[in-house]
């Protein structure tokens, strides 16, 4: 499917390339899942996960391995040791200016596309859309991509996880479902727009509204994510408090000694 789509030769190419490794790998993890298949099927799919948002350039049809990727981890899953203070501040530093230049860009796009709907110059409203597709491919989906890998790096390492804490699933979940509607709508909105404006006597209409509408609900939902990334509101989810009854568990064992009680004492008995 992705040889005979209608994207970039590049991005199907590079698709398909991706696929197949990431096939072999799958299914040498599946015959040594108990060995070290389990770890194979990680890695190969925390990789596969974010490229897929980029082979989506050349067909679309590649964000549903995007879900199946997140099936497999969920199956897998994966735990991760602690990351040292300092490679975890690193790593917030990559995260959040990956993201801030991710918020800009879906910005930058949002006024590229009132531009083109309100410009009344044929060469100003064409071009518009023809600097809102460049930017889409140069800017928005390497920042799209670099956003979730780093901050799959950040919570996973760190004691926020991914599903322990409301505000952490609720900016994954923003940040997968921004990239699925891009490709499934906006991109074919642009590209339809970029081709109609061509004409100088063709009218934008309503495919030019909802394309601003759509790229301002991006502008919106990054805004959101950023807000929660700061204000951490809410509480654990239920895998959340899954874990920290677990971690608690030894310690409220019979026979475990808390933290500040001394070992009780062996009763002598009377004579």
């Amino acid at each position: 499917m992705l040889l005979v789509a209608g994207g970039p030769a590049f991005f199907r190419v590079l698709g398909v390339v991706g696929y197949a490794v990431g096939a072999v790998l799958s299914a040498v993890a599946a015959r040594r899942w108990d060995g070290r298949g389990r770890r194979i099927a990680i890695v190969t799919h925390l990789a596969l996960a974010p490229l897929q948002f980029v082979f989506s350039v050349g067909s679309s049809v590649t964000l549903v391995g995007i879900v199946v990727s997140l099936l497999i981890l969920a199956r897998a899953r994966p735990r991760f040791p602690r990351m040292a203070p300092r490679t975890r501040r690193v790593w917030l530093v990559l995260h959040v200016g990956v993201s801030v230049g991710w918020l800009g860009v879906a910005l930058t796009m949002t006024v590229l596309a009132l531009i083109g709907q309100l410009a009344d110059s044929h060469a100003m409203r064409h071009g518009a859309y023809e600097v809102l597709h460049v930017v889409d491919l140069a800017a928005a989906i390497p920042s799209m991509a670099l956003s979730i890998v780093t901050g799959l790096v950040v919570s996973l390492g760190s004691k926020w996880g991914l599903v322990r804490y409301r505000w952490v699933l609720t900016k994954f979940v923003i940040s997968l479902s921004i990239p699925i509607v891009a490709g499934t709508v906006e991109n074919a909105l642009a590209d339809e727009l970029a081709a109609r404006t061509a004409d100088p006597a063709a009218v934008p209409g309503g495919t030019a509204a909802a394309l601003t509408a759509c790229l301002a609900a991006f502008t919106v939902a990054l805004w959101v994510a950023t807000v929660l990334s700061v204000v951490k509101p809410w509480g654990r989810t239920r895998w959340g408090n899954r874990a920290l009854a677990a971690q608690a568990r030894p310690a409220s064992a019979p026979g475990a000694v808390g933290a500040g009680s001394s070992p009780r004492q062996p009763s002598v008995p009377r004579r």
